[in-house]
């Protein structure tokens, strides 16, 4: 009968749920807590993930895939969004922050993310090295190629989008953008801030399944979940 009990025991303990990976996550280690809080731009009840990156980091290209299977695994209260850095400004970034805020602006950013990714990586549409030397090709794409991209993929009319891109409005978005990435000390792309709160320190995260349990978790403690 001790030994029948004992089995049970040990099966009822096997068949407990999993501890939640949050258990082991602390604050100052595998996030921080931003100090302001930055406002958030998704609609109310809703909580913000957001990647700061650039077209032209190669980091944040390799990082699309983690990106995709993050926003599959997001809980309905969640909402991706991008904030574009310009802090590099030898490889291109300030032209493609520029860009990426005037797609948005016309409604065309989030249908061409991926596009504009390949267009700099893959294809070498908007490539900012030259394949052979891997040195930076001089000049770099400017914000006239990239309207050229927009025309091709999106329909957009290449003078509308110069014009937009050049628009004082996106002058102040840029400005915005930089003070921003500034405010929540992010140096590196790319970067992910969950709800204008927490910024994710990925260099203490085993994987990237734990960083996107990581992000879920944030959320959950933020909603109140």
């Amino acid at each position: 009968m001790t030994r029948l009990i004992a089995a049970l025991l040990a099966l009822a303990a096997l068949l407990q749920p999993p501890a939640a990976p949050g258990a082991t996550w602390s604050e100052g280690v595998q996030y921080v807590r931003l100090a302001p809080p930055q406002q958030t731009t998704v609609p109310s009840g809703k909580a913000e993930v957001m990647e700061v990156f650039s077209y032209g980091c190669p980091a944040c290209n390799a990082f699309q895939p983690v990106m995709e299977k993050l926003r599959r695994s997001l809980p309905a209260n969640a909402q991706l969004v991008y904030l574009p850095a310009a802090f590099n400004p030898a490889e291109d970034w300030p032209m493609f922050q520029r860009a990426f805020l005037a797609a948005q602006a016309l409604g065309i950013a989030e249908r061409t993310h991926q596009a504009m990714f390949d267009a700099v990586w893959k294809t070498g549409e908007l490539g900012i090295t030259v394949p052979e030397t891997n040195r930076l090709k001089q000049p770099l794409p400017s914000i006239a190629d990239a309207a050229r991209f927009y025309a091709r993929v999106a329909g957009v009319d290449p003078q509308q989008f110069l014009a937009m891109a050049n628009s004082f409005g996106i002058d102040s978005k840029m400005r915005a953008a930089d003070a921003q990435i500034l405010a929540m000390h992010v140096d590196a792309t790319p970067t992910l801030i969950v709800n204008g709160k927490y910024r994710v320190i990925r260099d203490e995260l085993k994987s990237n399944d734990e960083l996107i349990e990581l992000v879920k978790y944030l959320v959950a403690k933020d909603s109140g979940a």
